[in-house]
């Protein structure tokens, strides 16, 4: 019964084989710093019909998986609201049909240059004018750029190609042997089915989504509400696609026509996960895809056409972003993201098959090149990003710090810097104070403070800002490694000047206390006391008792730094006691008040959330 009932179940070899590999792979490639997306390309590989075999039919995979792509674009178009769409209309309209244009001129050129005749060149080209949405997508969400100017414009790029795929297919369908009258006559019919499909959707997502969702909201069915959303996103991608367009077009609309309901969060909440899953099916897909023998037949041909693709659709992204004034380093970065094909691609090549166009081979020559160019992408990235040195700051109307002589030299000058500034200032002392962002120094001088540039982990520089001369100086910079820095620089060539620090958590108090810092306090330790005791008081704890209470928090962390700094971990010549250094020997044997080595792990235990503060 057993063996007859597994026989006819699901067969969940192929689910667990795709999850596993997406498991395995992105942490491993994220661990040696590579993008999650070459992880899901390469785990596709291994598993797909030119690897272990445990797929044959890679393309049905793909196809289930553009769902991926559709709810990326559904969530993207939540964040789109119309106001902001028609803000971008300049980008769409003029930056993106310009490129889109200019490339897929120069690819067509470079078809026929490969021996192809010119409505084939047409094709091939424009399949890889037509960018991976989801790889971009996911690089520019990685690095958190999609909302950027510069990924806003990219964004607008990519959403005019979506659009693009429209009349691409039409033409294609135009350009097929044997074209006559009925077909022409059918071609008009498909385009007023598509018109009407869009203009259907519009009136959907205008009149009847937020009733609809407000009638489930009150029903409170928290289930029912997730189906609802994914029945938002998978019917208006049927939607377009019955109508003989782009289903991720569908899904944007229908986002964009959301995205000032009042439960855009909630159906954003409830697709991220369904998202983000086929998102990964998606690229494993794209890697099972890769035809091995189609490749090894045709080496020659489709490594031109991938190099000269990728270089010259490159060049034309370069040259009309810095037509339209934009800077070389965004147009670099533009040109190298976008210079690869995309999984539009597919559907036109395969549309280009089915009327006759071109044939199989063709097809599978067409679709290496595309999978192999968005294989390159992560990497022309990862390349990019360490060929090009980092932008310089323009220190226009900014004095560099020089032969500086204050009594109170300030390192940082950020909400903490800003803060600790004010009483030394109101008292009269003489305060030097330098950083190394220009931005903060000019928003600085608006409100009439005098701020030098000048990086405080450069000798040259403590020098140049008076640290020999200084009563004493002040670390107020919020990077832990460049604190530490500082306070050794300091403390190996000003050693008699006292150096107060701010640390960023514990693990960076214990090593300041260990570079011999006279002072340090962790940023966030006495706004949580505060924070604590006024929560005491809002649940009715008498103050006696709330202060008692606060005074033993207090003590308590005292006693565990202590142990932490002295009691095996170091044995240096100062001990923080009450956030206030205390002279204590070497080796510091168990006093009255303090906890030997041996409590150390119970007192950690009691309150171990405190460790990280």
């Amino acid at each position: 019964m057993a063996g007859e009932a597994a026989n006819h179940g699901v067969d969940l070899i192929p689910v667990v084989a795709l999850l596993a590999a997406g498991v395995v792979a992105v942490p491993l490639f994220k661990r040696f710093g590579l993008d999650s997306v070459l992880g899901y390309l390469a785990a596709g590989l291994v598993i797909g019909p030119f690897g272990l075999g445990l797929f044959s039919d890679p393309q049905t995979i793909i196809h289930v998986a553009e769902l991926g792509v559709v709810m990326f674009l559904f969530v993207i178009g939540l964040e789109m609201q119309p106001s902001r769409l028609w803000s971008l209309r300049g980008e769409i309209l003029g930056l993106g049909v310009l490129q889109v244009a200019a490339c897929g001129l120069l690819l067509t050129g470079i078809g026929i240059l490969l021996g192809y005749s010119p409505a084939v060149a047409f094709v091939f080209g424009m399949g890889f004018v037509l960018t991976s949405t989801a790889i971009v997508f996911q690089l520019l969400n990685e690095r958190g750029e999609l909302s950027t100017p510069k990924g806003q414009r990219i964004v607008s790029i990519l959403l005019l190609e979506d659009i693009a795929i429209v009349p691409l297919l039409a033409f294609v369908a135009f350009l097929a042997p044997g074209s006559g009258a009925d077909e022409e006559a059918a071609r008009w019919v498909t385009i007023t089915i598509a018109l009407a499909s869009i203009a259907g959707l519009v009136l959907v997502g205008r009149f009847l989504l937020n009733p609809l969702f407000r009638i489930l909201a009150q029903a409170g069915a928290r289930e029912v509400m997730t189906a609802a959303a994914l029945l938002v996103v998978l019917g208006s991608a049927l939607a377009m696609q019955l109508g003989g367009l782009s289903m991720a077009m569908g899904a944007f609309l229908a986002g964009v026509l959301l995205s000032e309901s009042t439960f855009r969060h909630q159906l954003e909440a409830d697709v991220e996960p369904f998202r983000g899953i086929l998102l990964g099916l998606f690229f494993l897909g794209v890697g099972m895809a890769l035809d091995l023998t189609v490749i090894a037949q045709n080496l020659g041909l489709i490594a031109i056409a991938v190099i000269s693709f990728m270089i010259v659709k490159a060049l034309g992204i370069y040259v009309v972003a810095r037509l339209l004034k934009t800077g070389h380093a965004e147009a670099m970065e533009r040109a190298v993201l976008m210079a690869q094909g995309g999984e539009f691609a597919f559907v036109l090549y395969a549309t280009a098959t089915t009327v006759g166009l071109i044939d199989g081979t063709v097809n599978a020559i067409f679709t290496s090149t595309v999978i192999i160019s968005m294989v390159i992408t992560p990497f022309a990235m990862m390349a990019l990003k360490r060929l090009t040195p980092a932008p310089e700051q323009s220190l226009d109307g900014v004095e560099v710090a020089h032969d500086l002589r204050g009594s109170i030299l300030v390192i940082g000058f950020g909400r903490f810097g800003q803060i600790v500034s004010q009483p030394l200032l109101l008292r009269g002392e003489e305060v030097s104070i330098i950083d190394a962002d220009v931005e903060m120094i000019q928003a600085a001088a608006d409100f009439g403070f005098k701020v030098y540039y000048g990086d405080g982990t450069r000798l040259d520089i403590l020098r140049a800002a008076g640290a020999e001369h200084a009563k004493a100086i002040l670390v107020c910079i919020d990077k832990p490694e460049s604190a530490l820095r500082i306070v050794e620089l300091i403390k190996a060539d000003f050693p008699l000047t006292p150096v107060m620090v701010r640390a960023f958590d514990r693990g960076a108090a214990i090593e300041l206390i260990k570079a011999g810092a006279d002072y340090q306090i962790r940023e966030t330790l006495h706004s949580a006391f505060v924070f604590g005791r006024a929560t005491l008081g809002q649940l009715g704890v008498p103050d006696e008792e709330a202060d008692e209470l606060m005074e033993e928090v207090r003590r308590r962390d005292a006693e565990r730094l202590e142990i932490q700094v002295v009691g095996g971990i170091y044995a240096g010549n100062q001990l923080l006691k009450g956030n206030q250094p205390v002279p204590t020997p070497l080796a510091t044997p168990r006093r009255e008040g303090s906890a030997g080595n041996e409590e150390a792990a119970e007192l950690i235990r009691k309150a171990p959330e405190a460790d990280a503060v």
